[in-house]
């Protein structure tokens, strides 16, 4: 009985192995590879491309939903009573992790997220939930808090009529409009471009509501106009998220601060979501002679 004992473990060892080798989950919880679209190509666990044009970190964390379907039929995403509620799919550098865990069942899901996380006591909607940009996305990251330009460019994903897998893709793309200002030096500009530069975008809403069943982000009608502090991404290179939303009337739209002088652009303007828009502002030694130039759009998003 011993020898038997012995050999019928030995058998089992072996299939275990296997089962390890060929990467069969030794569970029924699902795991999930956000990652961008520029970058969908990339391993299951491997980098993707977010708000701050690099690889996701540790500590990053996605907020998740899960719908199961009535038979052949879809359910739709509700803010409560769903097959997964906003589970909290956290990154640790290697891997993502859902608190709470979500397990596979027979028949199909619908796989909602988006990031950054919202807490549930902030989450009162999935059809007009609220979401601001930063009005400073200058700030930098911290140990608790995202920078302000990263905390604003929401990401959103849904991977359809998904049945028990490895790993669920999620293909994250952004849902707000993204604002490039160059600063370039016009003709007899003297000097060098201010390294020291301010730049901000006005008369623009902050606010706006999100559908996360489908990733459409609206403004809010009600919300008055202010200014934001864009990111300085290298010298003369600056970068706003913002709000999709149209400016029909021509009012002051970009402002460039620096040594005590401001140099104020008028503009009408239309931001898409999912784009990324150039403009080109062309200094002058005379803040009267300042010349904006619109330049082409990146659809779909940005890396």
């Amino acid at each position: 009985m011993k020898r038997i004992f012995l050999l019928l473990s030995a058998a089992t060892l072996i299939i275990s192995c296997s089962k390890i080798d060929q990467g069969i989950p030794d569970s029924d919880e699902m795991r999930f590879a956000p990652q961008h679209f520029s970058n969908s190509q990339s391993s299951a666990n491997g980098p993707s491309t977010k708000a701050t044009a690099t690889a996701f970190e540790a500590g990053d964390k996605i907020g998740l939903f899960a719908t199961k379907y009535n038979g052949e039929n879809a359910v739709p995403l509700e803010i409560s009573g769903n097959y997964a509620n906003n589970s909290a799919v956290t990154f640790n550098g290697t891997k993502w992790t859902a608190q709470p865990a979500v397990f596979w069942a027979d028949g199909k899901f619908d796989i909602y997220a988006y990031y950054p996380f919202i807490p549930f006591s902030k989450l009162l909607s999935v059809d007009e939930q609220s979401f601001s940009v930063a009005l400073d996305q200058s700030t930098a990251e911290t140990a608790d808090a995202l920078s302000g330009y990263e905390a604003s460019d929401l990401l959103w994903a849904k991977n359809t009529s998904v049945t028990k897998m490895d790993v669920v893709p999620l293909i994250f793309r952004h849902t707000m409009s993204r604002l490039v200002v160059n600063l370039v030096k016009g003709e007899g500009y003297t000097g060098d471009i201010p390294a020291d530069a301010i730049v901000r975008v006005h008369n623009t809403v902050p606010h706006s509501y999100v559908d996360l069943a489908s990733g459409i982000v609206t403004k809010n009608p009600y919300e008055s106009p202010k200014s934001i502090t864009a990111k300085k991404l290298s010298t003369g290179v600056y970068a706003a998220i913002i709000v999709p939303q149209r400016i029909t009337t021509r009012l002051p739209f970009v402002e460039i601060l620096t040594s005590g002088v401001s140099y104020l652009i008028e503009s009408t303007f239309i931001f898409k979501p999912a784009t990324q828009h150039t403009i080109n502002i062309i200094l002058s030694n005379n803040p009267e002679q300042v010349k904006i130039i619109i330049g082409g759009e990146l659809e779909g998003g940005w890396n």
